[in-house]
């Protein structure tokens, strides 16, 4: 697989990367998985109680947001490492932004009803009754959070998509230098 193109350290002289440099690239991927993540769910919770007109900050709601967001990150991370979209390197990079959202949301969604499933039996609940009711339950409230899901996962998708197309460094560049322009070659 190619290097993650987010990379913002060059491997050691010599071209082989060492384990301390891959732990720490890991490590910095995961961090900004997690807090890009644990804005969306915080986000939802938010929402939820603007919707319900409940006051105050929930806590316990915006805890389960950061846990998930934990959890939620390393399964991401995985998928990336899978690399399963890779049949779609040779198209247009759109292809692989809307796969890649569109596979994070589905694996989010089965995730999270996992998570809710083993909870209620851990508390002696049935599997029917642990479901999770997602977006207030039924088919609409799954498609809802769903689709607010895969639309807040795009641009994450989108920015990997195009710096990894850049190459290692060069959306850094781009961002972060003085006119921001690409270095050559």
């Amino acid at each position: 697989m190619p290097n993650d193109a987010n990379q913002t350290a060059e491997p050691p002289r010599g071209g082989a990367r060492t384990i301390k440099h891959r732990l720490l690239d890991e490590f910095r991927r995961f961090v900004l998985l997690f807090l890009y993540l644990w804005v969306i769910f915080g986000m939802f919770v938010l929402n939820e109680r603007i919707i319900l007109g409940q006051q105050g900050i929930n806590y316990v709601a915006q805890g389960f947001a950061l846990v998930n967001a934990l959890v939620l990150a390393k399964v991401m991370l995985v998928a990336e490492d899978l690399n399963l979209g890779r049949w779609l390197d040779r198209r247009p990079l759109i292809y692989r932004i809307v796969h890649d959202a569109l596979l994070i949301t589905v694996l989010f969604v089965l995730f999270h009803v996992l998570e809710k499933v083993i909870i209620g039996t851990i508390h002696g609940a049935t599997v029917a009754a642990s479901v999770p009711l997602i977006g207030g339950g039924g088919i609409a409230g799954l498609l809802c959070v769903s689709t607010i899901l895969f639309i807040a996962l795009i641009p994450r998708f989108g920015f990997w998509a195009v710096s990894r197309a850049l190459g290692p460094g060069q959306m850094r560049q781009l961002l972060f230098a003085r006119g921001g322009r690409p270095s050559p070659g």
